[in-house]
């Protein structure tokens, strides 16, 4: 696929003008400033698309996409429609459903039964106790910050009624938004019946971040470094970090969700926004052995990509 086509030809896709001013890392350049004064537009941007790389290098991904959010426009891509597993990816289409069904102050008690599943899976966990009461809206900060099962099976019970009702709920949605190469078989990523029962692609992946950051309750949650929960009457206290370190580490992240199973490694669903343009990218099974490769190759992304958008 070449640096100009749009795999995406149902978005909108604007004509920019390029700037007259020299990009800071052209200026930092060889050529001389009485040189530059003289340079006609034209010129400077193809001299600005000459000193930026036309693929960014390093990204270590099986597959994976990046989209300006801002315009609608395709800036790379790695198997761009080959089906993989999602893990905990799968977190985000939960919290969709939840989220188009409101009630979000609605009280939901912790079962045992919740958490024997997150501890008898060896999933991710938000450290639920048995018999506290939450909220809707604190389940949802305990399943997208620490990605707990725990919270995922207590919201999938609530809001099916029921697991086999709320994964229906998941793939109507994920059909309603054109994810063609998409479904769901559990509710939280975890790899029942198989490994690769959940899979989706990279286009797809990228419909389905664009739909949860336009929520905005959605785009509060994951945009937080961690959380904290005093101890009340009805619960115990929770501290919950996020386990998208690009928020914590990169300058402009603002979400939204990891995963990882042996089947699909290591991926990263991610979001940054700078100088009013937002970046959105996928990668899917960076190494199963090296959990900070997904968020180098993030980085290694979203830099070569701002600097692609720059002028």
């Amino acid at each position: 696929m070449s640096a100009y086509q749009n795999p995406h030809p149902d978005w909108s896709v604007m004509r920019f003008g390029l700037r007259l001013a020299v990009p800071l890392a052209l200026a930092a350049s060889a050529v001389p400033a009485a040189q530059l004064a003289a340079v006609q537009p034209a010129q400077a941007a193809a001299a600005y698309w000459q000193a930026v790389p036309a693929r960014p290098s390093g990204v270590v991904a099986a597959a994976g996409e990046l989209v300006d959010a801002t315009s609608g426009r395709w800036l790379w891509s790695r198997g761009l429609d080959t089906k993989h597993p999602i893990a905990s990816i799968t977190k985000v289409m939960a919290a969709l459903v939840v989220l188009s069904a409101g009630q979000l102050n609605r009280k939901i008690t912790v079962t045992q039964a919740a958490v024997t599943y997150a501890q008898e899976n060896d999933a991710g966990s938000a450290g639920l106790h048995a018999g506290d009461v939450l909220t809707t809206w604190q389940l949802l900060e305990a399943l997208l910050l620490p990605s707990g099962a725990d919270a995922a099976y207590l919201l999938a019970h609530s809001y099916g009624p029921g697991p086999r009702a709320f994964i229906r709920k998941m793939n109507q949605a994920a059909a309603r938004l054109g994810m063609t190469q998409t479904h769901f078989a559990s509710f939280d990523g975890l790899p029942w019946p198989t490994e690769y029962s959940t899979y989706s692609s990279p286009r797809d992946l990228i419909i389905m971040g664009e739909a949860a950051m336009q929520n905005a309750d959605f785009r509060k949650i994951v945009g937080q470094r961690r959380h904290y929960i005093g101890p009340t009457r009805q619960h115990h206290e929770y501290d919950w970090a996020n386990t998208d370190l690009l928020v914590s580490s990169y300058r402009g992240a603002i979400g939204i969700k990891t995963g990882f199973t042996r089947g699909a490694g290591y991926c990263l669903l991610f979001e940054a926004r700078r100088h009013g343009r937002d970046l959105i990218g996928v990668v899917l099974d960076s190494t199963g052995t090296d959990p900070s490769m997904r968020f180098t190759a993030a980085e290694r992304l979203l830099n070569w990509g701002f600097a692609r958008t720059a002028a």
